[in-house]
């Protein structure tokens, strides 16, 4: 007979880093300290878990939430109390706005100094409140294995979104026998929804009737891992999507029935398909303010279907002509069953269905292309998104991005096939973001390219996660679009303030600089020399002839590599939405001040409608 081993003390600490490994953690992003130290001893002795250490907790943050897009899984980050914590907020933001399944721990004084403003002692719990979905402040060490399980579960269900976990250091050194079986205690939370058929019953005689339907599909298909769904229902009745840039990928964007995404910076022919529809089903989305502009004139004519996971979404920025609470997966999965029923057969593209619809899409697509100009001894930015684009074609890859002009140009230029192949930040619009996004990405997907299409400004923010990547090996690609500006602010002046620039060049100004013609000796800062401390190669191009073979050789390289590609300063990103206003009213071209003092009401080159 086996004796039964008898259960053993073991630290808070410890349960919590046992407790990791029970929920399949395999990979923390953790910056010690003081408060922090007793869980970073307990995480050296668990080889079932990596431990990066990024050079900032911002870096840390980004980086898990880096993973989690690319994944589905909870992303895990750590830091020390105080301003440890503090410096994981807008990761931790960012992960609230955009849907990401994210775990943050952070360490805490003492609970006897809690309130007695201790040395780096900050109310984490409070100042994260508003932007999690859900908080807990560690009071007992035995409630350590029931609040672990029950903030991954949190995490991961329902709509996805971060979750604090603050913890006294005394209860990380406190030793006891743990329960390691300790059953959730959630009432009022229930992620499970059932299928709401009757509803549902309604959708499909409106899109078989419509002559001009449209999808409009978010990031909650993405996050329902409804991408073939989506496809199966657009191909079984023909009808376009667009998407928004977080739900880039959930209909490949090579795909006839595509017409890419939509918003401030989208394809015209995309928001033309969306706004002259006569049906919209709009899955997984929110109506964000980037996406509708001035949201009475968005779809004026349409009959709006939404389908969201959270009831908060439904009618909340947009009032519809049917709101549904549904998941994605679900509600597509229900669709295609009973089109099937119907006779209604999966078909990759079949012109002849609703042949005036298709054809006007077809002119817009024509008339409106994405497009850019280019100069004889200029790189264009679009270009060097395009000849990256070019090299990986056919190839599984990942595109993180920053936040900035450089972003919309990722977005516009690279054709994405797969979700969770674009990790950009979406509702906060974090600078910063695309660094330590791509080291998650890649620690979650190693056997694949992760390449981060950065701006200067953005990539300054987390420049010192180069350390990182130097030291834990890994192999990312890096391409900083380099103009010496805040490009998007700079357009914002060229559109608003009659190109006065305020605070948005990067350069010295005190150097006399022609940011027309790059002088190699005042760019600045230098960022080959940067990455070179960084132990990491980095190649400066400034001639067209220069950028197919060095992005050849990035890409052939087996370390990390970065490229310091300058670009014009001057060049926007179009087409262009001002906000507040409507797709009709769209910028087409390049509009700099001319000493007139235009508003960006003045901007607009209206579309005529074809309804």
């Amino acid at each position: 007979m086996t004796k039964k081993a008898t259960p053993r003390k073991m630290t808070g600490a410890e349960i919590l880093v046992q407790c990791l490994v029970r929920e399949g953690v395999d990979v923390v992003f953790a910056y010690p300290g003081g408060a922090s130290m007793p869980i970073h001893q307990a995480l050296s002795h668990e080889p079932s878990i990596r431990t990066i250490l990024p050079r900032h907790e911002q870096g840390g943050g980004f980086a898990a939430e880096g993973y989690g897009r690319v994944t589905g899984k909870v992303g895990v980050c750590m830091s020390t109390s105080g301003p440890g914590a503090t410096n994981m907020i807008t990761p931790i933001a960012d992960a609230f706005m955009d849907s990401i399944p994210l775990v943050a721990i952070t360490a805490q004084v003492g609970k006897p100094l809690i309130g007695s403003s201790a040395f780096q002692e900050t109310d984490v719990f409070g100042m994260t409140a508003p932007i999690v979905k859900h908080s807990y402040l560690v009071t007992r060490v035995e409630d350590i294995p029931r609040i672990i399980r029950e903030a991954f579960y949190i995490a991961r269900t329902g709509r996805p979104g971060p979750v604090v976990i603050d913890v006294p250091k005394n209860f990380q050194e406190m030793s006891i026998v743990p329960d390691f079986d300790q059953p959730m205690d959630l009432p009022g939370y229930n992620p499970e929804l059932p299928l709401p058929k009757e509803e549902l019953d309604q959708v499909l005689p409106m899109l078989l009737a419509a002559k001009r339907p449209a999808i409009y599909a978010g990031g909650g298909v993405v996050i329902a891992d409804a991408a073939a769904e989506l496809r199966e229902l657009a191909e079984r009745l023909q009808i376009p999507v667009a998407t928004t840039l977080m739900g880039v990928g959930v209909m490949p964007e090579t795909h006839p029935l595509s017409v890419r995404w939509l918003g401030m910076h989208g394809a015209v022919y995309a928001n033309n398909t969306v706004n002259e529809a006569d049906v919209v089903l709009a899955i997984g989305t929110r109506f964000d303010d980037r996406v509708t502009g001035a949201v009475k004139s968005f779809c004026p004519r349409a009959t709006i279907i939404h389908i969201d996971f959270d009831a908060a979404e439904l009618n909340k920025n947009k009032r519809v002509d049917l709101a549904i609470r549904a998941d994605a997966k679900a509600a597509l999965s229900y669709f295609n069953e009973q089109l099937e029923k119907l006779g209604h057969p999966v078909r990759k593209y079949a012109e002849e269905n609703r042949p005036e619809w298709f054809s006007l899409i077809k002119t817009w697509k024509e008339k409106y292309p994405l497009t850019y100009e280019k100069r004889e001894h200029e790189i264009a930015p679009q270009q060097v998104v395009e000849e990256l684009y070019n090299q990986l074609k056919g190839k599984d890859a990942i595109i993180c991005t920053g936040v900035g002009q450089h972003q919309m140009f990722a977005g516009q230029f690279y054709k994405f096939e797969k979700p969770r192949r674009f990790s950009t930040s979406g509702g906060l619009g974090s600078m910063g973001y695309g660094l330590p996004a791509a080291m998650g990405a890649h620690v979650a997907c190693p056997d694949l390219p992760v390449v981060n299409i950065d701006g200067d400004g953005s990539f300054l923010m987390n420049v010192q996660e180069l350390g990182t990547i130097h030291i834990e090996r890994m192999p990312i690609k890096c391409i900083i679009l380099d103009n010496q500006h805040l490009g998007m602010v700079v357009q914002w002046e060229d559109l608003k303030y009659d190109s006065n620039r305020a605070n948005t060049f990067l350069a010295d100004p005190h150097v006399q600089y022609d940011p027309t013609h790059h002088t190699p000796d005042l760019i600045y800062p230098n960022f080959p020399t940067i990455c070179a401390g960084f132990g990491i190669t980095c190649e400066r191009l400034v001639e067209p002839a220069e950028l197919a073979p060095a992005i050849e050789r990035m890409l052939a390289s087996p370390e990390a590599y970065v490229l310091d590609v300058m670009v014009p300063y001057d060049v926007h990103v179009l087409p262009m939405i001002p906000g507040g206003m409507s797709y009709r009213d769209v910028v087409l071209e390049r509009i700099a001040g001319d000493g007139k003092g235009r508003k960006a009401s003045d901007l607009g080159r209206e579309i005529p409608s074809a309804l």
